[in-house]
Formats: structure tokens, sequence, C-alpha cells
């Protein structure tokens, strides 16, 4: 059979990638079509997988924008050209590729706030894969899985930290990082959100150097690190888990590396206009088995680092928290090459182990709020 995976963003290309990998080593034929958006075309170079590009997305906001008409376009010349039997991606471009083709389309999705998104794409699929927490029905194709995208990549069964990350950071055996990561906000879902100010990004900077040594990994290169007490994160972007699963803490106005930081046993704290009342569901969950901290506030967010990079016993304790919490989580990679082979025959998703069908449920934010797990 051929496969057509779209990979929009960095995090998706992580996401496909091994299941890409195991469609291959079951004879099947295979073909990527990326977004050029950040590290995204360096990634799928390094992790050689067979890609085309169908158009470039700038970190800026409302770049999208300017570009959506052509990128439709080309992915509905790409998706004629290779013909193919079914669609993994999220969103306007895989339903289009599907429809063109004449293929099902599965959609993978963990955005709830993508409502123009859904409306357009999920009419057109055949099913919608989101993880447990997603508070949101998708009506009668939406089926769930216990975990998150991440663990395509991170589950236990899929990830292997390399053992020299130190030593290609520069750091010694013993010495305390932190890894700071900032947020471009140029994805269409962020038209509206912020993260850090450049006063607080410095600030931050600043206190969490007086504890450790700092990396920054800034997505738009906004930051000016020449006068500030940390150093770019400038190894391969394919090394940032290995770098993530070493570091006494993350700290963050972004979304994905939170969530991979939980699921790699690093202390996380996230911070940027999304926490609130109306969190996502995987925040949420993660902050109430303790593995994040959402908080909204900057001088929460200083206290809370400076507390965990005092603390010896952090790094161990948020390990087994991440031990307990994956006892029940699915190998997502294997879930998706089940799903793969068993799109034709529809009825069969719900039989795959891991996936059931959502069949109007939610999942219940009501008893914890997303600013440090305070009760209602």
């Amino acid at each position: 059979m051929k496969y057509l995976f779209f990979t929009n963003t960095p995090a998706q290309a992580h996401q496909y990638r091994q299941a890409v990998a195991g469609l291959e080593d079951r004879g099947h034929e295979v073909l990527v079509l990326a977004r050029d958006y950040g590290c995204t075309e360096a990634l799928l170079d390094h992790y050689d997988l067979p890609y085309e590009i169908f158009g470039r997305c700038e970190t800026q906001k409302f770049s999208l924008a300017r570009e959506l008409p052509k990128h439709l376009a080309r992915v509905a010349l790409k998706a004629r050209q290779y013909d193919p039997d079914c669609v993994f991606g999220r969103g306007a471009y895989a339903a289009l590729a599907g429809t063109v083709g004449g293929a099902p389309v599965v959609l993978v999705d963990d955005s709830g706030n993508t409502d123009l998104d859904h409306a357009i794409s999920v009419p057109l699929a055949d099913a919608v894969l989101t993880p447990h927490t997603f508070d949101k029905d998708l009506g009668e194709k939406h089926y769930e899985f216990r975990g998150f995208k991440e663990l395509a990549y991170l589950h236990p069964d899929e990830y292997e930290p390399q053992a020299d990350i130190r030593e290609k950071l520069g750091v010694a055996d013993d010495e305390e990082y932190a890894i700071v990561r900032l947020n471009a906000f140029g994805s269409h879902h962020d038209v509206g959100e912020a993260g850090f100010t450049p006063a607080k990004r410095r600030e931050l900077v600043e206190a969490l150097a007086e504890e450790a040594t700092v990396f920054v990994s800034d997505e738009g290169g906004d930051m000016d690190l020449n006068e500030a007490p940390a150093q770019a994160f400038d190894l391969h972007p394919a090394l940032l888990h290995d770098a993530l699963a070493e570091a006494s803490l993350l700290v963050a106005d972004t979304q994905t590396m939170v969530t991979e930081a939980a699921l790699l046993g690093t202390p996380a704290i996230r911070s940027n206009s999304f926490v609130g009342e109306d969190d996502m569901g995987n925040f949420v969950d993660l902050e109430r088995h303790g593995l994040v901290y959402n908080l909204r506030e900057f001088d929460a967010v200083l206290d809370a680092a400076t507390d965990i990079l005092a603390d010896e016993s952090a790094g161990q304790r948020w390990r087994n928290l991440r031990d307990d919490y994956l006892d029940d989580k699915v190998n997502l990679t294997e879930v998706l090459l089940d799903v793969a082979e068993a799109i034709h025959a529809t009825d069969r998703i719900d039989r795959i182990g891991g996936v059931t069908h959502r069949e109007g449920r939610r999942f219940g934010l009501e008893s914890v709020r997303s600013d440090g797990g305070r009760s209602r």
C-alpha cells in the first residue's frame, strides 16, 4: 500500500518518523509531504525520511495565511500524482489530500482550540485520533488513545537517549543545567496568544543562571544572548530531546516541549496566555499528576524554578512520577502502524489495542485548574 504523511511542524516530523520507518519495514511505500517550518526539513534529513516540501512558512504571525492558497494547490497536485491508499496528518492539508486522492484520511490531533480546522477537516476524515485528555467531542469518527502524540517517539520502547549529550553540550557530569524554550507564536492557533516579554525573558535567564548553566532554545531567534548569562542551544535539533532528558529543569512559554519534558521525567514549568480556566487537557492532566507546573504569573514561575533547582531530590522524584504516569499509556507508533493497516475496515479501528471509540465522552477538567493544581 501507499501511505502519505503530513509533517507541518518539527514535532510532527518526530511524531511520524517511527511509523514511516515501520511501514517501510513492512513492505509499504511511504511519502512525507512536509512544510518547511522551523527545523522540520533538518529533522527529515537527519532521520532519512522520504519527503517532498509542499511549501514554506515563517515563524512570524500571519505567514501561514499568506502562503496557504499556494500550499493547498501544491498539496492537491502532489496527492493526485502520488495517489495514496491512506493519508495521515491533521487539518486541511490531510483532508484535502485524501479527498483529491480518494483515500481514507486519519487525523491525529491534540489541539482543542482549532475550531476552524476541525470544521473543515473532520467531515472529510475517516478517523480522528486524539489523546484521552482531549476535551472536545468530534463526533462518530472520534477515537482516543491513552497518552499523547509525543509518545510516538518518547515512549520507553521507542526512545533511547544518547549517552554523550553532556559532552556535546560542554557540561560536566555533575553540572546542573536548565533549558529555556521560547515560542515564536507564529502558528495560526497562536494568534492573539503570548508568552514571556523580552524583559521577562532576560529576568528569567538571569535568575536561572544563579543556580545552573542555562541553554536557550529560541524558536523565533529574537532574544539577544550576547550579554545574557546563557548560551544558545546550538546542537542539531534532533539532539534536543537528549539534552532535555538530562536537564535539571525546563522553563517554557511554548507547548510541545513541556509535554516532552514530562514524558522524559524532567521538571517542567509552562507559562503563557493559554494557561487558565480553559487550558488544554494534556497540561491539566500532567499537572494533576505532578509532572508540570502551569503558571500564568511570572513571579510564580521564578519561585517554582528556583525551588526545583535547589531541591537535590527533584530529578529522581520526577522520574518516579513519570514512570507511574506511563504505566498505562500506549506506544503511539504501534497504534499508528495498526491503524494504518486496518483503516480500510474502519469498524476494526476500535478493536486495535490502545484505541477506543470516544462515543461522546469528554475529558473531565472540572476538578483541577491550570494555575497550580488548585480545586475549584
